[in-house]
């Protein structure tokens, strides 16, 4: 009997080992092999000597995605811990809310900010009218208000889009928190501020690390939003990383630029397991 269940386990998991080895491992083989090599297939690590060169863009890439991360977890944690402190019916309501979006297709959300963000733009013409208020009130000179093409346009759309992969696993992590030691801490004395800073915020950590790692991750390397929102001012490490493939027809450089943002998923992933458990509710 217990052959059988064993081989039936096994064979239970059999499928995702197979979805695992042809659509992560030989995916991750190919980006390392040609990563380093040439375009004979010769082994080099010209391609990696060159990483140096986009050692800025690396840090811009990194510093906006982190900037963004930071804005999710800001505005995501109160979404989530009232979203847990509601009623069922209440929130299956706000998760459609916060989901609605993400129904919608990825470019047409991207262009909408466009259209938002644009010049003639509904936010800039409400922003620029606000601005010659002040400019007529005052007797000031202030210049106009300009979005679109801008680091900060690209944090926008890396927040907006983003933004749900936060929300979702701090809410469920804090939804399969223990409310019984929130009861005790409170039995015992302590106000909220102690209850949530004690109990609350380290009951959440799982959901913040995991919430942080699915934000991190594809903000640092996108390259739509950074097309349409930053123009030609700011270019990431997602952009290099397309062209190279798409126009320079520079797959072993493309690749060895992808292997480096695969190690900094890998870290993010080592991170995210180190400060989860096994009950934290992590979502990959």
């Amino acid at each position: 009997m217990n052959q059988k269940s064993s081989l039936m386990t096994k064979l239970s998991g059999s499928p995702y080992i197979v979805w695992a080895v042809l659509f992560i491992i030989v995916p991750l083989c190919m980006v390392a092999y040609y990563a380093f090599t040439d375009k004979t297939g010769a082994f080099t690590i010209d391609n990696m000597a060159q990483i140096s060169k986009y050692a800025d863009t690396f840090i811009l890439s990194i510093w906006l995605g982190l900037l963004a991360t930071v804005i999710c977890l800001v505005i995501a944690y109160p979404l989530a811990y009232i979203m847990a402190s509601k009623g069922p019916e209440k929130q299956s309501t706000m998760t459609m809310l916060i989901m609605l979006p993400m129904w919608m297709n990825f470019l047409l959300r991207t262009y909408s900010w466009m259209t938002i963000l644009e010049d003639n733009g509904l936010l800039t013409s409400a922003l620029n009218s606000v601005v010659d208020f002040i400019n007529n009130t005052a007797g000031l000179s202030l210049d106009p208000v300009h979005l679109i093409n801008t680091r900060g346009a690209v944090v926008v759309g890396m927040v907006y889009n983003f933004l749900p992969y936060m929300i979702l696993p701090i809410y469920t992590v804090m939804l399969k928190s223990d409310r019984s030691l929130v009861e005790a801490a409170q039995d015992l004395g302590g106000n909220r501020l102690d209850v949530f800073r004690n109990v609350t915020l380290p009951l959440s950590v799982p959901g913040i690390v995991s919430g942080f790692t699915m934000v991190f991750v594809p903000s640092v390397s996108t390259f739509y939003i950074s097309q349409k929102l930053g123009g030609t001012g700011t270019i990431l490490i997602g952009d290099i990383i397309e062209t190279q493939f798409q126009t320079a027809n520079n797959f072993n450089l493309g690749a060895s630029l992808s292997f480096v943002l695969m190690i900094l998923i890998f870290i993010c992933l080592a991170v995210m397991n180190r400060f989860s458990d096994d009950d934290g509710g992590v979502i990959i």
